[in-house]
This record gives structure tokens, C-alpha cells and sequence, in this order.
């Protein structure tokens, strides 16, 4: 089986948002009258972000997932995305079953694919992705506002988790275990929250690399400071809530820094509450109030008394020491 061979037999299908589809130079995309391109793109290698014996099915849901997830923190609906794919051979059981969860969750969001490229090499995946918003209406990472509350959707840190315990630094109850790498690999791009939350939050960013790191940011573009409950946050993970017995110093770190979550981080005006959690109902996504954006610049984490905790938190880099 050649390039062409593979693509026609796994990568292709008939074009229906895009006047071209697969098989020419480049794809076209017309957005609708008032509306903004939103565009983000993901790199995944083996051995960095996914491991080696991981299901091929569960890889291709994730691969579109990480991308969605960005469009959802923007307030965007998916359109259509390009995939990029590196192989070290051809296998076609493992392209079946990648391209089956590639388009499974591509059609659960009517997002199509419109082009891209293969190659010989390890392994790597790379899905560049296009939505769009209502001009003027996206959420982005600079407009939370001293008083704005601080609302994250879903669990955190059940990833990080299952993670640790494929390096073998933790032992898991099978059932906790399952439930946990189901997040790792699986996970749930928040798009119709995101889309929900479009004039009502005022700012937002899916949480990739932890918690707190990902917060910075919005922190850093919008000028302010914040005050994160660490009794709340600690609540966000789900096999705690399981009564997985874990130390609160052990929690606060898989919630704070685990990363590789997928959920959203918004800000939005106390006077909003019931705006946001009518927006949660509705998309069927739980959400949490974990703290409050302040004038004060700097992140600070407190206890339930209020007592401010040493920060000890490092979101991941993939060039930190």
C-alpha cells in the first residue's frame, strides 16, 4: 500500500462544509457572514504525549480531542481539521482502528477533514483545527476582571493519575484505575460548554498543562491576580470523590499540576452565577467555583481558614529543567 493508497482507503471522505475536501493543494473553508476563523493546532509524539501501548482507537479520539478542546476554550464551533501523520510503517489493523475513533469524534461535532500529509517516521501526529465564532464574541485568555469568579468544568487530575500508575509510583484499584486512564486517553473536548459560555464568561483556557500553569496565563494577558480555594479544587478529583485514600498534599498536586485534563478554566462576573451554572445544565458538564480574580497581581492558593499555602505547584514544560 502506497501514500495515496492510505489516504483514499482511510483519510478520505465526501467533503461537505468544504468546497474541496481532501485531494487538492489546499482545502477551502468559507466561514459564515460575520464570523471569525478560530484556528489551533496540537503535536502529538509517541513516547512524550502518549504511550507506545496505547489503544489505536482511544489515540485518534485524542489526537482531535486536544485540538477541539483548544476551540472550545475560545468559544468556537469546529468546522473542519487537517491531519498530519508520521509512520514508521504501514499497519493497516492499527489505521483502521485510528481512523475509526478519528472519525467518531469528528462526526459527534460535525467537524471534517480537509487535508494534510503523510510520511515515513516515528511515529507522530499532528491535526491543525478550524471553527468559528461570532466576530467580536470569543473567549479569550485577557479579559478576566478583578472580581470575576474563577469556575473550572469537569475533574482534574485523574489523568495525571492514571499516568503515574503506568510508571508504577502509585497502585490503583482496578476499577479507579479504568476510570482514570479512561480520562488519560479518552478525553472530553468541553465544546458545547464553551460554546454555552459565550457572553458569559469573560475569559478562558482549556487545561492542559495543570491547573495553576494555565491559569498564569489567563492571569498574565489579563493583568490581574488570583485566589484559588484549595479545599474546592482538592474536591475535583474524582477518585478522591471514589474514596481513593490519597494525602492532601498528594491531591492538591495531581489537581494543581497533573495536567493533560482537557477541561475548561473560565472567568466570569459574580453577578453571572446563575447565568453559568444554567450554562452548565444545559451542556450536561458540571462545574465548579474555585476561587476569585483579584487587582492583587500573583496566584495564591489558600486554606480553609484563608491562610495563603507556599506555592510548591510547576505546571508541565516541555522545555522546563
Amino acid at each position: 500500500m502506497g501514500e495515496f493508497d492510505l489516504i483514499a482507503r482511510y483519510f478520505t471522505r465526501p467533503a461537505r462544509r468544504s468546497p474541496l475536501g481532501v485531494g487538492d493543494d489546499c482545502a477551502l473553508l468559507q466561514p459564515r457572514a460575520g464570523m471569525q476563523l478560530a484556528v489551533s493546532t496540537d503535536l502529538l509524539l509517541e513516547g512524550r504525549h502518549f504511550l507506545s501501548t496505547v489503544d489505536p482507537g482511544r489515540l485518534g479520539h485524542k489526537a482531535l480531542a486536544v485540538n477541539l478542546s483548544d476551540l472550545a476554550a475560545c468559544g468556537a464551533e469546529p468546522l473542519a481539521f487537517t491531519l498530519s501523520l508520521a509512520l514508521p510503517r504501514i499497519d493497516q489493523a492499527w489505521l483502521a482502528a485510528f481512523s475509526q475513533g478519528l472519525w467518531a469524534l469528528a462526526d459527534a461535532h460535525g467537524c471534517e477533514l480537509v487535508g494534510g500529509d503523510t510520511t515515513r517516521g516515528p511515529l507522530a501526529i499532528n491535526i491543525a483545527v478550524f471553527g468559528e465564532v461570532p466576530a467580536g464574541a470569543a473567549l479569550l485568555r485577557s479579559g478576566a476582571r478583578a472580581g470575576d469568579d474563577l469556575w473550572v468544568s469537569g475533574t482534574l487530575g485523574d489523568a495525571r493519575l492514571a499516568l503515574d500508575a503506568f510508571r508504577g509510583s502509585v497502585s490503583l484499584p482496578q476499577d479507579v484505575f479504568d476510570a482514570a486512564r479512561l480520562r488519560l486517553e479518552v478525553p472530553q473536548p468541553r465544546v458545547a460548554l464553551g460554546l454555552a459560555l459565550r457572553g458569559i464568561a469573560t475569559s478562558a483556557i482549556d487545561v492542559s498543562d495543570g491547573l495553576l500553569g494555565d491559569l498564569g496565563h489567563i492571569l498574565a494577558q489579563s493583568g490581574v491576580g488570583a485566589r484559588v480555594d484549595a479545599v474546592e479544587a482538592a474536591s475535583l478529583l474524582a477518585a478522591a470523590k471514589a474514596g481513593l485514600a490519597l494525602a492532601t498534599d498528594r491531591i492538591e498536586d495531581l489537581v494543581f499540576a497533573g495536567g493533560d485534563d482537557y477541561e475548561l478554566a473560565f472567568t466570569a462576573p459574580a453577578s453571572a452565577r446563575s447565568a453559568v451554572r444554567s450554562a452548565s445544565a444545559r451542556c450536561g458538564t458540571p462545574v465548579t467555583r474555585i476561587g476569585v480574580i483579584e487587582a492583587q497581581a500573583g496566584l495564591r492558593v489558600v486554606d480553609a481558614a484563608g491562610h495563603v499555602i507556599p506555592r510548591r505547584f510547576a505546571g508541565f514544560d516541555h522545555f522546563g529543567a
